[in-house]
């Protein structure tokens, strides 16, 4: 019965299903809207003309619309049109304490990069998200902002609120 009864209150009180091999995890509300601008704060700012990379240093804050990441350092790739010039953002990559929240998640990771194109989010090294009282870690997390779905790879280890939560 004992036996049970925690099989019962873990599939109950987590929502992600566990693997050998990586995790599979629900993620934000999957209501996120893409099409928002991304708006970008930072200490300093250096333009690469030749590439067209804009690096921003220092407490870096990217906002779009609810999703929030934080780091020491983002890059800005820019997509280019058919005649070559700047189209928009195609990508952030974050390095230097990362952090990554959404509504209902809060991750933090050694980097991230964001595709704005497909709106995904792939967080490595020493990935540690919090969801409520669940904390799950590993070494790389890939997040689809457009479903609400992650994946957890890399000796995933988590804790579970206990009843004391």
């Amino acid at each position: 019965m004992t036996r049970f009864l925690i099989v019962l209150i873990f599939a109950v009180g987590f929502p992600a299903v566990l693997m050998a091999q990586g995790t599979s995890l629900a993620i934000g509300s999957g209501a996120f809207d893409g099409g928002q601008p991304v708006e970008v704060s930072a200490d300093a700012l250096s333009v690469d003309q030749a590439s067209g990379a804009a690096t921003f240093e220092g407490n870096v804050l990217v906002v779009q619309g609810d999703v929030r990441l934080s780091a020491g350092q983002v890059v800005v790739l820019y997509a280019s049109d058919d005649a070559g010039s700047p189209s928009g953002i195609a990508r952030l990559l974050a390095s230097g304490g990362v952090t990554f929240v959404t509504p209902t998640d809060a991750v933090e990771a050694v980097t991230a990069e964001y595709s704005i194109a497909d709106s995904t989010v792939t967080l490595t090294g020493d990935v540690l998200l919090t969801q409520g009282a669940t904390a799950i870690s590993g070494e790389r997390l890939v997040i689809d902002l457009n479903s609400g779905s992650g994946r957890m790879e890399g000796r995933v280890r988590t804790i579970i609120g206990g009843s004391n939560n």
